[in-house]
């Protein structure tokens, strides 16, 4: 496999992209964005993770990695694209998978091997097959239920499973389940990320691997349910969450999770719907996880307006609310489905409050909230009334706050 070509350039195609052409691999990275592509081909990286931006520069360097808007052929072709809702009955949308599979097709040749990591509902793999199957009927490509049959293109499923900040290591060292639409195609696709990958290659199909992807973020999603749910009940009853699980967690077969704003990224506030949308009447503790974890955001901005109205009636004419956080999660820069964006847009809207936003890992607001203002932690901490920490970065954790300020503490740094 000496030439690889991948298809979006974000969180998870970048990282992948550059740890092929680290290990010699030859990597085409192709995207729509100018930005991206131009950033990639001055060394440089166009988000933020650890450790990223130097295995690209030495890529980019050594001739080994290029972006480009235009794909050429090559050995194997990875789809690390957005797979986002449509409607609002949280749909899955294909349609960037579909426009892939176009512009990927034409350069298909035979033993070529395709591979879907984007997280998709069951049975995308079989669809991105139909869409390339249009366009090259000079080719024959291989069918789910008919695994031992042979095929001029191999494709396989293979969803990441990498944490943000930690994308380097764990690309790495994670195990990674191949879901191949033929035993040959899983194979094949073994050969491809034995390139860097450490970590166990495990063997399945298709349908398979991309229900696992979706099985373990919805798993992570009801154990964060729970300890969202918890907290609710305890600030109803008076009780310090923090404690009370951490007491829970000393019994030997008990590991409860940290309650927060709500779940964001592009996992787990994501992945579990595409299992409610294909199975609705059965998917009855999945879809109450997300609509428990996707409601937090609305119980913290009850508890920072309940602070608004009380300051108000002591006659703070317009507090100034400072909220510390906009990431989804600790020390990145990633915005995507955070629960903390939900709460500075709903917070922006309201006309009795001042609204301060912080967000120590990025440079300026997204176009969502564009109409508030970004300010530094140590000046907002000088202005506010109100302090919601909302995600708990490093920064935030130094921070001495004001002995007068009002301080909802979301994520229990305190």
């Amino acid at each position: 496999m000496k030439n690889i070509c991948v298809f979006g350039l974000g969180y998870i195609g970048l990282p992948t992209a550059a740890m092929f052409a680290h290990h010699g691999a030859n990597v085409i990275g192709v995207d729509v964005n100018q930005h991206a592509v131009d950033t990639i081909n001055q060394g440089k990286i166009h988000i933020v993770e650890p450790g990223l931006e130097t295995i690209v520069k030495q890529a980019v360097v050594n001739g080994k990695l290029k972006a480009s808007f235009i794909p050429v052929h090559s050995d194997a072709y990875l789809i690390a694209v957005p797979t986002p809702f449509k409607g609002d009955n949280h749909e899955p949308d294909l349609s960037y998978i579909k426009a892939v599979s176009k512009v990927l097709a034409p350069l298909l040749e035979k033993g070529d091997i395709v591979i879907l990591e984007s997280t998709s509902p069951v049975g995308a793999t079989e669809k991105m097959v139909e869409w390339l199957a249009e366009e090259r009927s000079d080719l024959t490509f291989p069918k789910y239920h008919e695994p031992d049959n042979e095929a001029d293109i191999f494709v396989a499923y293979c969803p990441e499973r990498v944490l943000p900040g930690k994308v380097v290591e764990e690309l790495i060292s994670n195990d990674r389940i191949i879901g191949g639409m033929t035993k040959e195609s899983t194979k094949k696709a073994q050969e491809v990320y034995r390139i860097f990958v450490e970590g166990d290659l495990l063997a399945t199909n298709s349908r398979t691997a991309e229900m696992a992807k979706l099985t373990e973020n919805a798993s992570r999603d009801v154990s964060i349910a729970f300890a969202n749910e918890l907290s609710i009940i305890s600030d109803k009853l008076d009780i310090n969450v923090w404690e009370l699980i951490e007491l829970a967690n000393h019994h030997p077969r008990v590991n409860i999770l940290q309650p927060g704003a709500g779940v964001g990224g592009h996992c787990i506030a994501v992945d579990p719907w595409f299992i409610v949308n294909q199975n609705p009447d059965e998917a009855k503790i999945i879809r109450a996880a997300r609509e428990i974890n996707d409601s937090k955001p609305n119980w913290v901005i009850e508890k920072i307006m309940a602070e608004v109205n009380k300051l108000k009636k002591q006659g703070v004419e317009k507090p100034i609310v400072a909220l510390l956080g906009l990431a989804f999660k600790p020390n990145i820069d990633d915005l995507r489905e955070s629960p903390a964006v939900h709460i500075a847009r709903e917070m922006l809207d309201v006309d009795s409050a001042e609204v301060l936003l912080v967000e120590p890992n990025i440079d300026k607001l997204p176009k969502t909230l564009e109409f508030g203002t970004l300010v530094s932690l140590s000046e907002s901490i000088d202005k506010a009334d109100i302090v919601a920490i909302l995600v708990a970065h490093n920064e935030f954790k130094k921070e001495d706050l004001k002995s007068n300020v009002s301080v909802i503490d979301a994520v229990g740094i305190m």
